[in-house]
């Protein structure tokens, strides 16, 4: 048996070709073959053998080998069985990882977390397809399973997205919407030569430190995100006017809304804090 080094394109290529695998564009497969990176990623996890990684996407196990190196215990969930050869060879030497075969969208990720009763705490790890990136990060941070890190490999303009403050352009729903649940962190640029094959577009390690409560107090979470997504619906509106249309008021009761929670509302959603979208949401949930 073969002990293989995948994180080596000569041995990737080679573990590919034998098992006649074929790259599908429409799942976004980009597998990463930088070392230094490779590393960067799984330190940026802050794992411990005491510790759980949660992986999404493994590809053909570049990352899982060295995630299995750090971690006690190892779930990586991986969409296309084609991989399953591929993945049984690269992993053989692994024995402490599960692959699961499965769509992550449609895990109950509560019922993978019972593989993880003796680990101190879960990280996830992930190198997400961009086209999917959002709706994943948001099923696992909606789930409600306690995570410490997630430590994800996303487009640079998402990663931008991400970490945007108040006032610049990068900042909308994305960004209140991550950093409600977490501090964001950007661990390194990754250039399209680190991955076969190369992606047409630059990628970003980011780090997510999952906070122990949301960065801001709200009476009622739908109600906070439903204001969000109204505030953004027309960028180049004021609040009153998008709020309007999105809540469904008229604006006067909109106007005697904006005044209670004392925001201005001639400025535009894209100027607000964390701090005043709750007080925003709080004062509409106070109102009945």
């Amino acid at each position: 048996m073969i002990d293989w080094d995948v994180a080596k394109p000569s041995q990737l290529k080679a573990l590919l070709a034998q098992h006649g695998f074929s790259f599908k564009k429409q799942l976004g497969q980009n597998f990463l073959i930088q070392p230094h990176i490779l590393d960067q990623i799984v330190e940026a996890a802050e794992l411990t053998k005491e510790d759980g990684a949660f992986e999404v996407g493994p590809g053909a196990g570049v990352v899982t080998q060295r995630l299995a190196r750090a971690a006690k215990r190892v779930v990586s969930v991986e969409k296309d069985r084609a991989l399953t050869p591929v993945l049984a060879d690269s992993l053989a030497a692994c024995a402490n990882v599960e692959v699961l075969y499965e769509d992550v969208l449609n895990l109950h990720l509560s019922d993978v977390w019972q593989r993880y009763a003796d680990c101190r705490s879960v990280s996830m790890v992930a190198n997400l397809p961009y086209y999917i990136t959002t709706p994943i990060l948001f099923h696992v941070l909606e789930s409600g399973v306690s995570l410490r890190n997630v430590v994800i490999m996303v487009q640079r303009e998402v990663a931008e997205r991400m970490a945007a403050a108040p006032g610049s352009k990068d900042y909308g729903v994305l960004s209140i919407a991550v950093q409600y649940r977490a501090q964001v962190e950007k661990v390194t640029t990754v250039p399209p030569s680190a991955f076969l094959p190369p992606p047409n577009v630059e990628s970003q390690v980011v780090r997510l430190r999952i906070r122990e409560q949301p960065a801001v107090a709200v009476a009622d979470e739908k109600t906070f995100f439903r204001v969000v997504h109204a505030a953004f619906s027309m960028r180049r509106k004021t609040l009153l006017n998008t709020l309007s249309a999105g809540m469904g008021a008229s604006k006067a009761q909109v106007a005697r809304w904006l005044e209670e929670a004392g925001v201005d509302g001639r400025r535009r959603g894209e100027t607000l804090t964390l701090a005043e979208y709750a007080r925003l949401s709080n004062t509409w949930s106070s109102r009945g």
